[in-house]
């Protein structure tokens, strides 16, 4: 019966010359002030649109009112919703080489470079493409936050002043951390971080520093920032149901796949410029903030040290996966390469960004083919 009144609905527009739309559901668990959901995907949605003629319009569910974070890559691939933000950090055991990729980003050092880094893997390597095709999604892009720094209740000053801290983390390599310096990682959704901060059941959390004044607004709730740079945390920004892929045929996947570089783009350059507004408003606010101490600046030297040469050995006695060094070489060489390619851009140009991304990686996929095995 639904498919005979859609097949109704759309003969009757056909026959009065209007296009036929279809609403689609686009799901996120960031609150609507949030950077990947006020830029990543209100302005991105309404760019498929016009550029699909309206024939793909999706609604945007926020702040989880549709699936929550640990059940979003299940919900797209059951088709609860056509398009969502996914984290493999909430999900690590599905999306076991995604989960070491953003293990991998505790060390990055450029956010823009690690987000297209990712960005292009995960569309070319074979191995990450069949990682999301597995569970009946198709990858479309990723992001990068800026770097993670401690947001806490007190301010923290030597080793000995983290000890048996409760700290929010995301991710193995966030966990590990934590732990080697006595911490206690608690791992949370990142909607729980402020009433746990608030009641005490959190001392701090890992967190860029946009989310003191974006979508979580931590800065009514924290007393203290410690500037340490923390490598960075990734994820999937635009995932598509793959049905919903194979649907729409090779004239709008050619549109979204046009459309995507700049969504990227802007995310990473709001991510970028959200930094210094969200400190100076912290500051403003008399949160303190600090320079770390030397302590804490030679514990993440020597836990970097030993991250990259032990995380394919640890992914694959936890994750089951057979020897992904291949995918952290890979990644890696494609930091550098981005960070080569985006010399000389004006990273707060999201337009001139989403040049170089498109060219480099989305004007050679293939709309008949990709996403579509």
């Amino acid at each position: 019966m639904k498919k005979l009144l859609t097949t109704t609905v759309a003969s009757l527009a056909m026959m009065s010359g209007l296009a036929y739309a279809e609403n689609y559901q686009a799901t996120n668990w960031m609150a609507p002030t949030h950077i990947l959901n006020e830029v990543a995907f209100v302005p991105f949605v309404a760019d498929v649109k016009a550029a699909t003629n309206g024939e793909i319009d999706f609604e945007v569910y926020s702040s989880g009112s549709l699936v929550p974070a640990p059940t979003t890559l299940g919900a797209i691939g059951d088709g609860v919703a056509q398009m969502g933000i996914v984290a493999a950090s909430y999900t690590p055991s599905d999306l076991p080489l995604s989960g070491l990729i953003n293990d991998l980003a505790f060390v990055a050092k450029d956010d823009y470079a690690t987000a297209f880094a990712l960005t292009e893997i995960g569309l070319t390597n074979p191995k990450m493409v069949k990682e999301y095709a597995n569970h009946g999604t198709v990858f479309l892009g990723g992001y990068s936050t800026p770097a993670y720094v401690f947001l806490c209740m007190k301010p923290l000053g030597d080793l000995n002043s983290i000890k048996g801290l409760k700290v929010r983390t995301a991710g193995t390599a966030q966990n590990e951390w934590a732990a080697s310096l006595g911490a206690v990682p608690v791992a949370v959704p990142m909607t729980d971080v402020y009433s746990g901060l608030e009641r005490g059941s959190l001392d701090c959390t890992l967190s860029d520093p946009t989310n003191l004044d974006k979508g979580y607004k931590f800065w009514e709730v924290v007393k203290s920032i410690t500037t340490l740079e923390q490598g960075t945390s990734l994820g999937a920004t635009y995932v598509y149901n793959k049905d919903f892929w194979k649907e729409i045929g090779p004239d709008n996947r050619r549109k979204i796949l046009d459309a995507t570089a700049l969504g990227l783009a802007r995310s990473q350059v709001a991510y970028a410029q959200g930094v210094a507004a969200a400190l100076n408003g912290s500051a403003e606010r008399k949160i303190t903030i600090d320079e770390p101490h030397p302590e804490l600046v030679e514990a993440l030297a020597k836990f970097r040290s030993n991250l990259v040469e032990n995380a394919p050995a640890r992914t694959m006695k936890e994750r089951g996966v057979e020897d992904p060094t291949d995918i952290v070489t890979e990644f890696l060489a494609l930091q550098a390469k981005w960070t080569q390619l985006l010399e000389g851009v004006d990273r707060n140009d999201a337009a001139a960004i989403a040049k170089v991304v498109h060219e480099n990686i989305f004007a050679k996929l293939d709309e008949n083919s990709y996403g579509l095995n």
